[in-house]
């Protein structure tokens, strides 16, 4: 793999052929399981190679199938107690119970139009699904509560990681000095380059001027992840709590799918966690 191997925000993990991406902040309170997939070590063929988990992408439900299967054994999560999202760039936010088990891919759900997931049950694990959007990570080890937000740039916009936190502290308690955020791999700002309505969606909810970029053509190139780091610190999340992948989907497409960079011929990659027992 072409990325650093030397990180002091996540650990890259390999079983045999699959490869996977975990927050250390997570990983030493020993309370999840949890992982960013890549598309690395999967079934899957053409251009879904090879762990696609994207169940709407036209890719045989057969090889996803035996992705999901993969990816959770490397885990040790159950991947028929997966709960699906139901993304659709907005900032709903469902809190997923025992009874959601499996809804999404072995069960029906009712879980429609979700773009966040919550829960404080053990041994309930969440997906959502990228490909460019923003993967934001959520734990409270000490009210033992998680969370999984889809944050493109909509969802940024509509600031779903204040949402989220707000969730956790009017329906879970927590605290949001106690909360850590994890911010995964998407498309970062050297290649997220969008036109003058974008912008100015950004601008007229976001203060300041470093987290955006005016380019000679007239396009703008926006950091989703500073943006999202600011709305995290506006809900007093504590910045040290905030860890930063900083991998940029697009630059790294032979490791991620991105949307952009496979113009839209493509798989879906996952993040995926639930509390341990």
């Amino acid at each position: 793999m072409n990325i650093s191997k030397n990180s002091s925000e996540y650990m890259i993990h390999q079983q045999d052929d699959l490869y996977y991406l975990s927050f250390l902040s997570f990983d030493r309170t020993k309370a999840v399981n949890h992982g960013f997939s890549t598309r690395l070590g999967g079934y899957s063929k053409d251009i879904y190679t090879s762990l696609n988990l994207g169940l709407r992408s036209g890719d045989k439900l057969e090889d996803v199938y035996l992705n999901y299967k993969k990816i959770c054994k490397a885990l040790d999560i159950d991947s028929e107690d997966l709960v699906h999202s139901d993304q659709i760039h907005e900032s709903h936010i469902y809190c997923v119970t025992q009874e959601d088990k499996g809804k999404g891919f072995y069960k029906d759900s009712n879980i429609k139009g979700i773009d966040g997931l919550i829960t404080n049950e053990p041994k309930v694990p969440l997906i959502t699904f990228y490909a460019d959007c923003v993967p934001l990570y959520f734990l409270d080890p000490v009210q033992k509560v998680i969370g999984l937000a889809h944050a493109g740039w909509r969802g940024t916009v509509l600031k779903i990681a204040a949402k989220m936190i707000h969730k956790f502290t009017s329906v879970y308690k927590s605290d949001p000095k106690n909360i850590l955020v994890g911010i995964g791999p998407s498309i970062g700002s050297c290649c997220f380059e969008v036109d003058e309505s974008v912008a100015h969606a950004f601008q007229k909810q976001f203060e300041g001027d470093d987290w955006i970029q005016t380019l000679k053509n007239g396009k703008y190139k926006i950091d989703l992840w500073k943006v999202n780091q600011q709305i995290l610190l506006e809900s007093d999340i504590i910045e040290e709590h905030i860890s930063i992948m900083g991998l940029c989907t697009m630059c790294h497409k032979d490791i991620f799918f991105s949307h952009r960079g496979h113009k839209g011929r493509r798989g879906s990659l996952g993040a995926i966690m639930e509390l341990r027992d």
